[in-house]
Parts: C-alpha cells; sequence; structure tokens
C-alpha cells in the first residue's frame, strides 16, 4: 500500500471512529515511520514519532504535540465574560479532564479551555487535571476506571470527591460557560452537545 492509498484509507476510517474510543484497524502495510521523515531522505533508520502521553499530563506537554499546535491556531475564541467568571467560581472544585490526544473534539474543547483560563488571569479557584486515555478509554494509573467513559473529552466537576456534573465531547453554551454553570451549582448532571448521553 503506497502513502496515497494510506492516506485515503486513514481519511475514510477517521469519521467512523471519531472520539467515541473505537480503535481503528491497523493499515496492512504501514509502517510507524513519518511522512516527514520518508520524504526528508534519511540515512535508512527510521524516525519513530514521539509517543503521545497517556496518564496524568500537563498542559505544557500537550502543547508541544503538533496535533495540539495546530488546534489553538484554530479554535475559536471563548466568550470573555464566561471565561473572567471562572476566576469567581467557590473556590475548592476539581475539574478532571479525561483526553484523547488522538481525539480532535478533545483538542477543540481543551484549547478553548485553555483560551479561557488566559482571559481569566491564569489563576482559578479550582483545581484541573488532565488525564490523557488511549482509544479504550483507559490510563496506565487507572485513573478512568469507573467513571463511565464513553465519550472525550469529558470534564468531570468534583467537590469533596463528589461528581456534580459533567461536559461530555462538545459544550453546547461553551466550555467556559458550561463548566461555569457546574462550578457555580447552578446545574448538576450532564451537559453535552450528544443527544444519547442524559444530558
Amino acid at each position: 500500500m503506497n502513502l496515497l492509498q494510506l492516506v485515503i484509507v486513514t481519511l475514510a476510517i477517521s469519521p467512523l471512529v471519531a472520539c467515541s474510543g473505537a480503535t481503528p484497524p491497523p493499515a496492512s502495510g504501514a509502517s510507524n515511520t513519518s511522512p516527514a521523515s520518508s520524504a526528508s531522505g534519511s540515512s535508512g533508520a527510521a524516525e519513530t514519532p514521539k509517543a503521545a502521553p497517556l496518564g496524568l499530563v500537563t498542559r505544557a506537554e500537550l502543547e508541544t504535540l503538533p496535533k495540539f499546535v495546530d488546534a489553538w491556531a484554530k479554535g475559536d475564541a471563548p466568550s470573555a465574560e464566561a471565561a473572567k467568571a471562572l476566576a469567581l467560581v467557590p473556590p475548592g472544585a476539581t475539574v478532571r479532564v479525561f483526553l484523547g490526544t488522538w481525539c480532535s473534539d478533545s483538542r477543540r474543547e481543551l484549547v478553548r479551555f485553555w483560551k479561557a483560563v488566559d482571559l481569566a488571569g491564569g489563576k482559578l479557584p479550582f483545581a484541573v487535571e488532565l488525564v490523557a486515555v488511549d482509544h479504550d478509554k483507559t490510563d496506565p494509573g487507572g485513573l478512568s476506571k469507573g467513571v463511565g467513559l464513553r465519550y472525550v473529552p469529558t470534564f468531570v466537576v468534583l467537590r469533596a470527591g463528589k461528581e456534580l456534573g459533567r461536559v461530555i465531547e462538545s459544550a453546547p453554551g461553551g466550555i467556559e460557560h458550561d463548566l461555569g454553570v457546574l462550578l457555580r451549582g447552578e446545574k448538576t448532571g450532564v451537559i453535552s452537545g450528544r443527544s444519547d448521553v442524559g444530558a
């Protein structure tokens, strides 16, 4: 299978996989060599791309990944009013974000969230934990176990260890607004643009 055929197969499978976690089948004859290293005419030694992190990760780690860099450039601007309101929510909560570095929805929502954090002045009265999962929604530390992940990203809002609510895959009001609603206690449960998650 040549590179063009591999790209066409990948593009055909990608919409089917989305961010539900179905693992795409490996393309026959696919190699671990990136197109960039193949085109560079390197001396025969195949360069393997840096493995995407799994488990607890930092914003800084994710922002070095090329697809996150692209998402930052293309991402929507958050509502400045809703972003600044995040700095005023009652303190003490934790927002645990389960994400797939492989998932475009995760990149879209996280980049918008980070832009909101920056607009809010960077300091928030709640903790943020980022947990990168694989296609099966698992991570090496087991943080995703028992959470009931079906789609990523899933932003879970916790107070005193108890879940108040979650934003799943897409935030209909914008992640900065929908998280604010949960953090202020104006709503509990599921917020999502999906119709199949009990929103």
